[in-house]
């Protein structure tokens, strides 16, 4: 049967029993149900696009340059193309995942934005960021080796215009305590949304040499060195948060 483009393929991967599970990657089965994974596994993340869109509006300047990095199917990309429409900003789209880019660059034709975004398969750790106004790292740093996470927040301040904004999504670690509180919580979470117990567990464990949370105290304090005046934390869901730090 042919699937129509406003269907969602179901997030099943980790629903079978494996002798092993292998470590997560943005290939082309994730890319196949990412808009479901993505829906059922992070919470707020609706409201997460739409403050990015009023960020947009507020901070994006004419002739400036928005940055998605990380972009997977492009839902900031989007979100911040039809937030600006009445600018002149370009947005510039970049992950390092094939699958991921090419159904991005897709999703961008049928909605007609080719004009307005322009997707690229590159490494954030080594793009150039230039004349930004809003750079936005949505659930992205967190899969980059740590020992290149100061390196490129450096890049994104160096890149951005004064009075710019960088909006960084992550998932963040706790101490012991609150941690297990959280993600007891998180789980609960995502059974309501339909996974099962074996489908989390294979998930967390797929995850677990992929994804190295920061703590919200390393996040603040790699994006201070950097040289954010104000760095605020304006969303937090269980163990997810996003902050949005202003280069003055």
């Amino acid at each position: 049967m042919e699937k129509h483009d406003n269907e969602i393929s179901k997030d099943r991967l980790f629903e079978q029993q494996f002798n092993q599970v292998k470590n997560f990657a943005f290939d082309q089965q994730v890319t196949d149900v990412f808009p479901d994974m993505i829906k059922r596994s992070v919470p707020g993340y609706d409201t997460i696009l739409k403050s990015i869109a009023m960020y947009c509006m507020q901070y994006a300047t004419k002739n400036s340059n928005i940055y998605d990095l990380g972009c997977s199917l492009g839902a900031v990309a989007v979100t911040a193309a039809i937030a600006t429409k009445e600018k002149t900003c370009q947005i510039i789209a970049l992950d390092t995942s094939a699958p991921m880019v090419k159904k991005c660059q897709s999703i961008i034709e049928k909605k007609q934005l080719t004009s307005k975004v322009d997707v690229q398969q590159k490494d954030i750790v080594k793009a150039e960021i230039i004349n930004a106004s809003v750079v936005i790292s949505n659930f992205t740093l967190q899969f980059i080796p740590k020992t290149n996470r100061m390196d490129v927040i450096r890049n994104i301040y160096q890149g951005l215009n004064p009075g710019g904004v960088f909006i960084l999504s992550e998932k963040f670690k706790s101490h012991q305590c609150d941690d297990e509180f959280l993600i007891e919580h998180y789980h609960a979470y995502k059974k309501i949304n339909g996974y099962s117990n074996n489908e989390i567990q294979a998930k967390r464990q797929a995850l677990k040499n992929v994804l190295i949370p920061d703590s919200q105290l390393e996040i603040k304090e790699r994006l201070e060195k950097a040289g954010f005046t104000k760095v605020v934390k304006w969303f937090q869901c269980f163990n997810f948060a996003s902050f949005i730090a202003i280069k003055s």
